[in-house]
């Protein structure tokens, strides 16, 4: 049994919530964005705003660049174990990287390399979720993180991703989304910012035009 002062206090909070709550604003409410339209090109402003954030972006005209490009990034930076599930991602882009490729050992890569479900240009984004052949931990256990996009992922904002995503799962949304900004930081010790502590610390986007 319940004290009377207890009773009075549960009978005010079932009432409470039997009654609906008028909405304190009404007229906020709408579909309309808070941001000012984007005044350039996507790529470019996806650039821009992922270069702010420390990320490294290649644009590349067509395969053949990106597979020119990725295989110069690989010798430049001496990796030795370049990490990828995505054969058909390799594929695609004709980037041959012979005995630097590897399927196994991701904890111990120099490098992981994925795709992605989208870009988001507004924010610098890359959108990466649990359905990819990658799985959850690719783009998080390397060191470095290199994701290959198409022009047409490249998308406005963070509700069209999301858009996006509703169409092409329905129902059965993956378990984990992502929306990976820029190398992985923290300042949680006396504010000071540490790159690469929960995450890579160094983000590549190669952009493909075609």
């Amino acid at each position: 049994m319940f004290s009377p002062a207890k009773e009075n206090i549960l009978k005010k909070i079932r009432e409470a919530l039997s009654q609906p709550t008028p909405q304190p604003f009404p007229a906020s409410e709408g579909s309309d964005s808070v941001y000012q339209p984007i005044s350039q090109e996507l790529e470019v402003e996806f650039a821009e705003q992922f270069g702010k954030l420390q990320g490294r972006f290649v644009y590349c005209i067509n395969q053949q660049e990106l597979a020119f490009q990725l295989g110069s990034l690989v010798r430049k930076m001496n990796w030795q174990k370049v990490y990828c599930v995505e054969d058909e991602l390799l594929q695609r882009t004709g980037a041959n990287l012979g005995e630097w490729h590897v399927t196994t050992g991701l904890a111990d890569c120099d490098v992981a390399i994925t795709g992605c479900e989208c870009l988001v240009a507004r924010t610098g984004s890359i959108v990466m979720s649990a359905a990819q052949l990658s799985g959850r931990s690719t783009s998080v256990y390397a060191p470095v993180h290199i994701c290959i996009a198409s022009m047409k992922q490249l998308l406005p904002d963070v509700k069209d991703a999301l858009q996006l995503m509703k169409d092409k799962y329905g129902t059965q949304l993956p378990s984990l989304i992502t929306f990976a900004t820029g190398p992985s930081r923290t300042a949680d010790i006396e504010k000071t910012l540490v790159v690469g502590v929960h995450g890579p610390r160094e983000v590549y986007v190669f952009l493909v035009e075609s």
